[in-house]
């Protein structure tokens, strides 16, 4: 079968076309944005990729095109696949369809969290040799890729609330059918399709619906929104964890920045975590994976000592270079609550030590100006804060500066680059936040330092 992929480079289409081409399907797509490290990743794996959008590239007659959540009626190709009358689906649908079938799924979803967590889950079952499948919007540095179809009956999947197609504006994770179903928390996010907190929480139980009741649900204790969600109906066995808690897992933490920590069940220690990693809300995914990996048989002690070799996910708090006494960071920042936990984790890490944050809102939520005071409050940890501020963001970043001291803003990546350059001093730590490509900020940072 030809399948052809519209928005093929964004995380979730780009790993549903290497899932794909693995299954022995000729694979091409197009997109408006074709840019490592997902191109490169397409293109070793023989995929064709178009640049932009157009009726030319459906000339081969694909036998089924799968069409990207963000494409929209008025776009030149999708007007194409509805005039030439072709079958076309979302790709959760898709996945539902062709991949999960007859598969364990284990699914991860949950505002923050998702993408880091599914892949600790799908090392630990890779550590403990059961091949799994999956599909996480990140490239987890133990496997280096984002994707595969796998050789086990067990699919790891990093289960989005996000809409699924300009047809079918159900989140994608309600496709899925997971036995194995992680919650990792719950916030008002996506505010270009959600009106408000209840809708999101409406969502996460459509997906609550469909997890059996001989499945598992994990979660946190301490998240009320999450409790609310559940309140609402459900089904299925749940196992709460927290930290310092008396809950069905418990971490009891052995240094304060969350790089060691015990792991109890049921009261019963099960060992201990020691790793690269920082931050509360690491130690949260840690727990979660290791309890998702129980339900399929996995000795909690097993999976501890597959987390102890995780090697995170690319772009997650990843040390990008060490120049002249800077450590450079890029981290995949899209809303407060995650740069407040990151921020959190890098100061309990570093101590006293200097902490410049520099941030392109970039998702549609911050986009938007949602969460103006919790935006400026989030980067309360970092002694000098630098934002971008673009021209089309559509809202005045300086009303930040009404909640926070601490932050400057630049019209131009290079005034940013300049500004990084004169702070340039030992024991200082630049933490690059931004969920795009920040104007290829990166190697232009490293270029100048």
């Amino acid at each position: 079968m030809h399948i052809h992929i519209l928005g093929i480079c964004g995380t979730f289409m780009g790993g549903l076309a290497l899932i794909a081409r693995e299954l022995g399907h000729t694979v091409s797509g197009s997109d408006q944005n074709v840019y490592p490290p997902m191109s490169t990743q397409l293109a070793e794996q023989g995929i064709q990729l178009m640049q932009g959008y157009s009726a030319d590239n459906l000339q081969f007659k694909p036998d089924l095109v799968v069409i990207g959540n963000a494409m929209s009626r008025g776009n030149p190709e999708v007007e194409a696949v509805l005039n030439q009358g072709l079958k076309y689906t979302s790709g959760p649908q898709w996945l539902a369809e062709y991949v999960l079938q007859d598969k364990w799924v284990l699914a991860v979803a949950g505002t923050h969290g998702k993408t880091t967590t599914s892949s600790m889950l799908a090392w630990i079952l890779e550590h403990q040799g059961f091949n799994p499948g999956f599909l996480i919007g990140g490239i987890p540095m133990n496997f280096g890729v984002s994707a595969r179809s796998g050789e086990s009956d067990f699919f790891v999947i990093e289960a989005d609330e996000y809409d699924s197609a300009f047809f079918d504006k159900r989140s994608k994770f309600v496709h899925y059918r997971p036995r194995t179903a992680i919650l990792n928390n719950l916030e008002f996010d996506h505010a270009d399709i959600f009106e408000d907190l209840a809708a999101i929480k409406r969502q996460f139980h459509h997906l609550i619906r469909t997890i059996p009741s001989e499945g598992l649900i994990i979660c946190p204790e301490a998240d009320k929104n999450i409790q609310d969600t559940l309140a609402m109906g459900c089904w299925t066995p749940v196992q709460q964890i927290a930290i310092d808690q008396d809950t069905t897992w418990q971490a009891q933490l052995l240094e304060q920045d969350g790089s060691q920590f015990s792991v109890s069940f049921n009261q019963q220690v099960q060992g201990q975590v020691e790793w690269q990693l920082t931050g509360l809300h690491n130690v949260y995914n840690a727990l979660a994976a290791i309890a998702a990996a129980r339900h399929i048989g996995i000795l909690p002690g097993d999976a501890i000592t597959a987390l102890k070799k995780f090697k995170n996910v690319k772009r997650r708090m990843e040390v990008i270079a060490n120049i002249k006494g800077v450590t450079i960071y890029d981290d995949f920042a899209h809303h407060p609550t995650a740069i407040k936990m990151t921020l959190e984790g890098l100061r309990k890490h570093v101590g006293a030590e200097k902490i410049i944050a520099v941030l392109e809102p970039r998702s549609n939520t911050m986009r938007m100006g949602i969460h103006r005071k919790t935006l400026a409050e989030s980067l309360a940890l970092a002694e000098r804060v630098i934002i971008y501020q673009p021209e089309n963001l559509g809202w005045d970043l300086s009303e930040l500066k009404d909640y926070a001291d601490n932050i400057q803003l630049c019209s131009s990546i290079d005034d940013i680059i300049s500004e990084l350059a004169r702070e340039v001093q030992p024991n200082s730590h630049f933490l690059l936040m931004s969920n795009g490509g920040f104007g290829g900020i990166y190697q232009r940072l490293l270029n100048e330092l």
